[in-house]
């Protein structure tokens, strides 16, 4: 049996009678960038993200690159966030020229640990606070951060927090009073990607940027379109973080879906959880679904094994589980086999391995399995019969 990791094709047959019209569309009215389009999609993202105001951008990366700009990152400035992520969260930071300052995940949810964040800046001098400029926590896959002690932080330390939501559109998370708040619509930036993988993903690269500030909503437009307003009078430097209307039109479909999409991913993710249950695996750890609606853009779980260090020549559990899965026709990933402060390139901050223990570990020891909608039960049983087999041989 063949189980993919993702498979867009079969999405897209649920939708083709749909996106085929739109994109004929295109070819009569020949508007391909920005426009009323992109216009709807931002009114729709908005608020579905139960926020005031979207902006359409280029990709995921430079949601977070024009955030950090409108925010006034610069040269010279820190900006907080964790070192288990995908890179462009902590690329877009050094490429204005600020310093990324890791701190380490929570255990469980893989996310930024709000009470190691607040010990992190606590242990800085006074020169080096003053230099801080924002938090950048991530909803890594699918589940939001625990933002109320995050947004405590930068209140407290006046802190600008962008949302790094690019894997989590429309996960919610819960706050003492019982208020419900999405994913993008709790800090000043709320930063999303619709790279095709996603739960919303579009037939290219786009992204998108949410806010509920006016001002920091009609900066964002200036910026992306090269700083110009009006047309060809440029204040400020921006950047070319245009969303193309294609892109828009193919997202506003997909939106439509996408709560049915997100259903059938939990629902997945439940199956998964009693098959594993059952099968008392005792090297695995399932995901936690700590927050209101996990959206679960990747199921990960973690297979046990502290020989696996990133770097070793030995190859360990979580790897040769990978490989085993392979034979048997069963796509799995590994989001991410080096966190970013072991990465050669961010070698000048002077991190050592051991310094984000549990990143490391989870960098070691964690797997995504297939999750999409898409997937029909006996796939699922598929895949945890397979792992019990490894289990069985190993």
């Amino acid at each position: 049996m063949k189980v993919p990791l993702l498979d867009l094709k079969k999405q897209y047959e649920e939708i083709r009678d749909e996106v085929g019209p739109a994109i004929n569309d295109f070819l009569v009215h020949q508007q391909f960038i920005l426009g009323p389009v992109v216009e709807e999609l931002e009114e729709k993202v908005a608020a579905y993200c139960q926020c005031h105001y979207a902006i359409g951008v280029s990709s995921g990366t430079d949601a977070l690159l024009i955030s950090l700009m409108t925010a006034g990152v610069g040269q010279g400035d820190i900006v907080i966030t964790t070192p288990y992520t995908f890179f462009s969260t902590v690329g877009v930071i050094a490429r204005l020229g600020a310093r990324p300052i890791f701190v380490d995940i929570d255990e469980s949810t893989y996310n930024i640990d709000p009470a190691k964040l607040d010990k992190t800046i606590l242990s800085l001098d006074e020169r080096q606070r003053a230099r801080i400029k924002a938090v950048i926590p991530v909803h890594l896959f699918g589940q939001c951060a625990d933002m109320k002690p995050i947004l405590e932080v930068g209140e407290r330390h006046g802190l600008t927090i962008i949302e790094d939501a690019a894997q989590a559109i429309g996960a919610e998370y819960v706050f003492g009073d019982e208020t419900v708040r999405r994913s993008g619509s709790m800090g000043q930036y709320g930063c999303f990607s619709f790279f095709p993988s996603k739960n919303l993903g579009g037939f290219g690269d786009g992204g998108m940027v949410t806010t509920n500030d006016r001002e920091i909503y009609d900066q964002l437009k200036i910026l992306r379109v090269h700083g110009a307003k009006p047309k060809y009078y440029h204040n400020v430097i921006g950047g070319n973080f245009r969303l193309d209307a294609l892109q828009a039109a193919v997202l506003i479909i997909k939106l439509k879906y996408l709560d049915k999409w997100t259903m059938r991913r939990r629902e997945n993710a439940a199956l998964y959880r009693k098959l594993f249950q059952q099968s008392g695996l005792e090297f695995i750890t399932l995901p936690e679904d700590k927050g209101k609606r996990h959206v679960y853009n990747q199921f990960v779980i973690k297979v046990k094994d502290p020989s696996n260090i990133p770097g070793s020549a030995k190859t360990g559990l979580r790897d040769r589980l990978k490989i085993y899965l392979n034979k048997c026709g069963i796509g799995s990933e590994i989001y991410y086999p080096v966190p970013l402060h072991m990465q050669k390139c961010f070698g000048f901050l002077g991190y050592r391995p051991e310094d984000f223990p549990l990143s490391r570990e989870a960098a070691c020891e964690t797997l995504a399995l297939p999750v999409y909608p898409e997937l029909a039960a006996e796939q699922l049983h598929y895949v945890v019969d397979m792992i019990k087999d490894f289990f069985a041989q190993a």
